[in-house]
């Protein structure tokens, strides 16, 4: 179904003021979810994507249960480089893991260019079928290049980043290369999940907040920053995400999202003054707080919403659903959301 341009998810993404504060939730598909257990069988998520009636079905499910503002593409990060052939899975319970990890120059050979419509056909078509059928936007995403490039180079998920780091600096040629790579298969994917019918597109860059600045400026933010300049003549809000990314905000607003991420270590108040005055806001409740009594909840809810307030704010969690949340807890944060005053009538801040 068509997407409105009075959207309420859109207009916040776009700093225009709307009838109520738009609310989706990061990983609002998924293990948390009964409906979803019931259908997801066994297996690594990539045998789930390549089937897009089924992807299409799970991208739908949180919108019918929670009545959130925007669905979010059932999909994985690691869905291009796998479709290219470079040898990745997702473990169920590990992440995503590679059976020989990017060590150096000679291993940008098995990498090349994404041609979206022959390397992933299944997410377009999925995102064919959830667009059928919604009656609000759906976000289409992918991973920035430096997040992918971690789990290509340290093999899995990683707490230290240590060998990802050692190549920035060792080899920082090769880094360089290897992320103008992956920043042009995420850019094809992006522009394929909207020529598909996405109406909004995330970039995650998830493990970013483990980068001193000086190393985010240098060797990172260029790559995202083609990302979204490459993205511009599409006209659809654009969204950019980290987690720990504090002290990258500033750094992160520059790659020229219109929406930036915040997780939920810095107030939404404080988030607003790292980053361009033209861009909005998304986040940020604390996803374990989703485990207090619900009187804790619904006032960190509120709390959040205050430190948002003004148009351009976007309610999210910090981070994503964790897979043991009630569902019920997530109904009634929409719930709250949806009650709060919308700012129809506050004017612009600062000067965008």
């Amino acid at each position: 179904m068509p997407v409105h341009t009075d959207d309420p998810f859109l207009r916040a993404c776009r700093r225009q003021p709307s009838s109520r504060v738009p609310v989706w939730f990061m990983r609002q598909a998924g293990r948390s979810l009964p409906e979803y257990r019931a259908i997801r069988g066994v297996g690594s998520i990539l045998d789930v994507i390549r089937q897009p009636d089924l992807a299409a079905e799970i991208t739908l499910q949180p919108v019918r249960r929670y009545g959130v503002d925007a669905a979010i593409l059932y999909s994985d990060i690691v869905v291009p480089v796998e479709a290219v052939g470079f040898g990745v899975d997702v473990v169920p319970g590990v992440g995503p893991v590679v059976r020989e990890p990017f060590a150096g120059k000679a291993d940008l050979g098995r990498l090349r260019t994404l041609e979206p419509e022959a390397d992933i056909p299944y997410v377009l078509e999925a995102v064919h079928l959830v667009t059928a059928e919604l009656d609000v936007p759906l976000i289409g995403f992918a991973g920035a290049p430096f997040t992918v490039a971690s789990y290509l180079i340290e093999g899995g998920p990683s707490r230290t980043y240590a060998r990802t780091k050692a190549l920035m600096h060792a080899d920082p040629s090769t880094w360089t290369a290897l992320l103008d790579v992956l920043a042009d298969m995420a850019l094809a994917s992006l522009r394929a999940q909207v020529a598909a019918g996405a109406s909004a597109v995330q970039l995650f860059d998830s493990w970013a907040g483990a980068l001193a600045p000086d190393d985010y400026a240098a060797l990172v933010l260029p790559a995202s920053r083609r990302i979204f300049a490459g993205l511009e003549d599409l006209g659809v809000p654009r969204i950019h995400f980290g987690v720990g990314t504090g002290e990258l905000l500033g750094l992160m607003s520059d790659a020229g999202p219109d929406v930036v991420g915040v997780d939920w270590r810095v107030p939404l108040d404080v988030a607003r003054t790292r980053i361009k005055p033209t861009q909005a806001v998304q986040g940020n409740l604390d996803p374990a707080l989703c485990f207090a009594p619900w009187e804790v909840l619904e006032s960190a809810t509120r709390q959040v919403l205050a430190q948002g307030a003004g148009p351009g704010h976007v309610f999210n969690l910090g981070h994503g659903v964790m897979p043991d949340t009630d569902p019920g807890l997530l109904e009634r944060v929409v719930e709250v959301v949806h009650a709060a005053p919308g700012p129809v009538d506050a004017p612009p801040i600062g000067d965008g």
